[in-house]
């Protein structure tokens, strides 16, 4: 699964510590899992299927693209990471 960053959210993680930017990506990596490991919820009102993944006073709103369902299993094959950031500024 490719794990495709945007333009907010790669600005969002230049701008931390190194110990910052590689918790946030170990925590958005175990997001390919199946099943997917994190506190993660469903956003409300959303029509893409948005979800959020809190890491401490980090969120990570992110959704699945190219779902595809198999017989055994879905298969999704790229994980968008749309924006990233702390707390009380990302829902805004």
């Amino acid at each position: 699964m490719k794990i495709k960053y945007s333009k907010r959210s790669l600005k969002f993680l230049s701008k931390q510590d190194n110990s910052t930017v590689a918790r946030i990506r170990t925590a958005i990596e175990k997001l390919t899992y199946l099943p997917p490991e994190g506190d993660i919820k469903v956003m409300q009102g959303s029509s893409k299927g948005k979800m959020r993944l809190r890491i401490g006073s980090y969120r990570v709103i992110y959704w699945y693209l190219n779902k595809s369902e198999t017989t055994e299993a879905e298969t999704i094959k790229i994980l968008y990471i749309d924006e990233i950031g702390n707390r009380g500024d990302i829902y805004k």
